[in-house]
């Protein structure tokens, strides 16, 4: 289905986002550099998380809007079918009666 395609890339984006940012962590950490050039670095990843993070949220919304319009046109599509039938029942319905009431008066 398209909508498990959908979660499960996220899925996959969201851990490989996450795994960048505790690797970066870890190599700020581990760097040797002054306190204040890591902690600059480190708004800078967290800066790009967040631009990543809205990207994804924005797709994310995109696609869920799209899934919900063609859901909508699905019922409507469904519900036009099931309106014909239900018409063409109850003109069948409607002509066999009027069969059998003729039959009773013959």
């Amino acid at each position: 289905m398209a909508d498990d395609r959908g979660s499960s890339s996220a899925g996959v984006l969201l851990a490989f986002l996450s795994g960048a940012a505790l690797g970066a962590v870890a190599a700020l950490l581990l760097a040797p550099q002054t306190g204040r050039q890591s902690r600059e670095q480190l708004r800078g990843y967290a800066r790009r998380a967040e631009g990543n993070l809205r990207d994804l949220a924005g797709r994310a919304g995109e696609a869920f809007e799209e899934v919900v319009g063609e859901g909508k046109e699905f019922v409507d599509s469904k519900k036009s079918v099931l309106r014909e039938a239900f018409d063409v029942g109850r003109e069948a319905m409607r002509r066999e009666r009027d069969r059998l009431r003729g039959e009773d008066r013959g």
